[in-house]
């Protein structure tokens, strides 16, 4: 950071960048030089007994050598330069430009060496030497070798290109009729046409052009006036993870001081004390099965690798399409393999699943009825993301109108969600399903699930059928965070049950978060002190081994304030300050120009499990406990997008699944183990 610039034009590599790629071809100009010193002190003396060309090895062998020693000299003081200094301070490395460019310039006598060394090489009768074979072999690597390096180089100016580098797309000018910078523009061009080419195979229809529309703007808006560079995102990602265990660290040290940490508790009967009955552990682990259920075979297959197809064989309809079948099933294969799916994973029958459909475009989602006689209750599990479909569908992430009986007006919601529930309503109105269930079993309720993208989409399809059952509940897991107006989310708390795990990144995933997530890569870039290519090392070793206590201080400069700039460590400071310093670091104010106009929230009732830390008893005398602690949170808990080892492992269904139930065990282990009352002796009863 900066993005360099070279040639007239902006490339998406930084001058810190060069570190690696240097010490990655120095180490192969070294093994390639290695190999023509082998070739001068084995060969070079054979050259003067050709009749023949002898001329023409001796000038590739010595110029090739000189070239190669020049070259690694100049690619070792790169790699030097290139190594100063911290990410933000550019004029440290204000040599890389021009070694650089003298580098490039290289290039063209290596060229031509090895242009000529492939003549001399593979064109007949050009060298003819008594150890011909040898000679001619020995060159013929080295060429190849040679071209090798030639090709990764140009592989390698074709990923750095940026094809909106040329000054001509400065942010500065703007369209007269929309106000938007040229460049913005021809980005979500950009974007647009590589969505084209890359999912050629989705669709083309109005939902796949509008989702393509929607997620270019997205993406060209998040980093529209900033001059990143992808390590520096990655970099990015590092720092914050650490600075936000700093910040974690300081927070504990606060609650303990003033005893205002929020309360998480091993006791499910105190969690739900006042919580109603249908709220409960028990039955959100028996419709996260279902929920896990609707994504039919592929789950099986996720679960079980290796034999995955044989625990699907005894579920599965051979020729389906030529035999009638009671339940109706809709775009499932021949085989009926989501269908089976959904019967081994749910454990029910093929008369308990009274509808199911499995078409998957942009905006339509896979969903099953089932009729749950355990419950008593007509379920719809609606499934979550698993195709790149379900993808573009989670990234239509701008908010949107959303009208439901109940709701406050002007509601806004997570549009790709709206148009999905709308697809669901739709799909089950035509089927009548709901109908007819509910006058086959007058007495069951109504019970929507789903996970993730699923549980979004079931959420927005509840609101619209309250109107017409007002009795209905929704169990939601790892809700999307971005979904509903925060009015709405309050109205949701009297029949949306919410269960989120750990680090759950999609729980705090919203355009919102992931522009302040932008913010603060910035932030803490300017923050850091280290050097880029350490920062990467450091990530790696955080993954394998974690954040070491001295790095959570020494990562960062000394100074707090930065003239021109606020605190940039997480310090508190007002909204005015913040916005103006956004506005200085990002050349202009994002602010004012997000992508999202409305914050959107997590509906439902959100009750959130975490992993408990053991106390020093414990770990002292290595005894067990409770492994899960959890609390009633808010939908503000999950606005900050954290970088943690676990955010995406906490959102898999089957890890929901696995601490519900690790939850559940433990706690009736716990009531087992817990001694019985001595019986009251008879004289007191007496």
């Amino acid at each position: 950071m900066p993005a360099l610039r070279f040639f007239g034009r902006k490339w998406l590599i930084a001058s810190d960048d060069l570190v690696f790629p240097g010490l990655f071809e120095i180490v192969l100009r070294i093994l390639w030089l290695s190999m023509i010193v082998v070739v001068y002190i084995k060969y070079y003396h054979l050259t003067w007994g050709c009749s023949q060309g002898g001329i023409f090895v001796r000038a590739y062998i010595l110029g090739m050598m000189a070239l190669l020693v020049l070259i690694i000299l100049i690619v070792v003081a790169l790699v030097n330069r290139s190594a100063q200094g911290s990410i933000s301070d550019v004029q440290a490395r204000r040599h890389v430009p021009p070694l650089l460019l003298t580098k490039l310039f290289l290039i063209i006598p290596e060229t031509v060496i090895n242009v000529f060394g492939t003549m001399w090489a593979f064109c007949q009768d050009m060298v003819v030497c008594p150890e011909e074979n040898f000679v001619k072999a020995v060159i013929e690597a080295l060429v190849v070798f040679n071209w090798v390096l030639f090709g990764l180089a140009i592989l390698l100016v074709v990923l750095v290109y940026d094809p909106l580098g040329s000054k001509k797309y400065s942010d500065l000018q703007e369209s007269p009729s929309t106000g938007e910078s040229i460049k913005h523009r021809k980005s979500t061009s950009l974007w647009q046409r590589r969505f084209r080419w890359a999912f050629c195979w989705v669709r083309s229809d109005e939902h796949g052009h509008e989702a393509f529309q929607q997620v270019a703007a997205l993406l060209s808006s998040l980093f529209r006036s900033t001059d990143l560079v992808p390590t520096d995102i990655l970099a990015g990602c590092v720092l914050l993870r650490v600075k936000q265990k700093r910040e974690t660290r300081e927070m504990r040290r606060i609650y303990l001081l003033s005893d205002d940490e929020p309360k998480y508790s091993t006791d499910i009967n105190r969690v739900f004390s006042m919580a109603p009955r249908w709220m409960n552990l028990e039955d959100a682990a028996h419709f996260l099965r279902l929920s896990m259920a609707a994504y039919g075979w592929p789950f099986v297959m996720y679960q079980y690798c290796m034999t995955g197809v044989f625990r699907l064989i005894k579920n599965i309809t051979c020729c389906a399409c030529f035999k009638s079948r009671s339940t109706i099933v809709t775009d499932d294969n021949c085989c009926l393999c989501h269908l089976a799916g959904v019967k081994y994973i749910s454990k029910l029958e093929g008369e308990h699943i009274l509808f199911a459909s499995f078409r998957n475009h942009v905006f339509e989602l896979p969903f099953c009825v089932i009729a749950d006689h355990k419950t008593c209750n007509i379920v719809i599990a609606i499934r979550g993301s698993i195709s790149l479909r379900d993808i573009f569908t989670d990234l239509t992430a701008t908010s949107d109108k959303f009208e439901a009986p109940g709701i406050p007006p002007d509601t806004m919601a997570h549009k790709g969600m709206i148009i999905g529930a709308n697809y669901v309503l739709k799909r089950l109105d035509q089927a009548g399903v709901l109908e007819k269930a509910l006058a086959k079993h007058p007495n069951y309720g109504l019970v929507l699930t789903g996970h993730s993208l699923g549980a979004g989409v079931a959420t927005l399809l509840a609101f619209k059928l309250r109107g017409r059952y007002a009795d209905l509940k929704v169990y939601a897991f790892s809700t999307p965070a971005g979904l509903i107006s925060r009015e709405a989310a309050k109205v949701s708390e009297s029949f949306i049950f919410t269960v989120g795990v750990g680090d759950d990144f999609v729980m705090r995933l919203g355009v919102d978060s992931i522009e302040n997530l932008r913010t603060g890569i910035i932030q803490v870039l300017q923050a850091s002190r280290l050097p880029k290519y350490r920062i990467l090392l450091n990530g790696f070793g955080y993954a394998l081994f974690g954040v070491p206590p001295g790095d959570l201080e020494s990562t960062w400069r000394d100074e707090t304030i930065v003239p021109g700039r606020s605190p940039l460590l997480g310090y508190q400071f007002i909204p005015t300050v913040a916005a103006s310093t956004e506005a200085a670091l990002l050349s202009r104010n994002i602010t004012v120009r997000r992508f999202s106009k409305t914050r959107l929230f997590t509906a439902g009732r959100i009750l959130h499990i975490v992993s408990r830390k053991k106390t020093k008893s414990e770990r002292k005398h290595n005894t067990g406990g409770p492994s899960f602690e959890m609390r009633w949170a808010t939908a503000e808990d999950f606005m900050e997008l954290k970088v943690m080892p676990r955010m995406l492992v906490d959102h898999l269904p089957d890890n929901v699944y696995e601490t519900i139930e690790t939850v559940l065990r433990e706690q009736k282990e716990a009531k087992n183990e817990q001694p019985l009352a001595p019986p009251t002796p008879i004289t007191e009863i007496l």
